[in-house]
């Protein structure tokens, strides 16, 4: 089992990246695939799908992503390609959100959700995600917000946030950010 992969991006597609390590390109599924930007390098975090007519990775930009999504496809009826788009088009924090507050209207915004799907997220996963994903979100969410407000995309954030040290003091971790984001 992988957990990331660290290298360089050598092709965007419409739905997935290529990302070569030590001389092998990795074929991976994104939610978003052009956030990523050939020849930069990157650590994408893995879930690899095995079943016997398919072996496919499917990659985050983050930890907290990546953990979603691994809920999300555990969900009876939605898999790899249904959850794959709720990350692309939705935030976590929205996609949380709504699974807590039983917004069945947002997640039925999303590709091949329909209200029966909605309803079994709801189901399967109301209580269960905010104690798990949202603590790392809380402790970071005004270096986000800073960065935000000085223009960097929520993708790029999302890439480094988790890396910066957060018992510093906030400006501390803003200059720390940035050096993470300029590299």
């Amino acid at each position: 089992m992988y957990e990331y992969i660290k290298g360089i991006v050598t092709q965007v597609e419409s739905n997935y990246i290529v990302l070569e390590q030590n001389g092998i390109g990795y074929m991976i599924y994104t939610g978003n695939p052009y956030s990523f930007h050939v020849n930069e390098t990157y650590q994408v975090y893995i879930y690899q799908y095995v079943r016997e007519d398919e072996i496919s990775l499917y990659g985050f930009g983050s930890k907290e992503e990546k953990e979603l999504f691994l809920r999300l496809i555990d969900v009876k009826g939605l898999g790899c390609k249904m959850a794959l788009p709720m990350l692309a088009t939705g935030s976590i924090d929205g996609i949380m959100n709504a699974i807590e507050h039983e917004n069945i209207l947002y997640l039925k915004k999303f590709p091949k959700i329909g209200d029966k799907v909605a309803r079994q997220i709801i189901l399967d996963l109301k209580g269960k995600l905010v104690s798990q994903v949202a603590n790392t979100n809380v402790q970071n969410e005004e270096l986000i917000e800073t960065l935000k407000a000085l223009g960097y995309k929520q993708t790029d954030i999302q890439r480094i946030v988790n890396k910066v040290d957060v018992s510093l003091k906030i400006e501390d971790q803003v200059k720390e950010a940035l050096k993470l984001l300029l590299k």
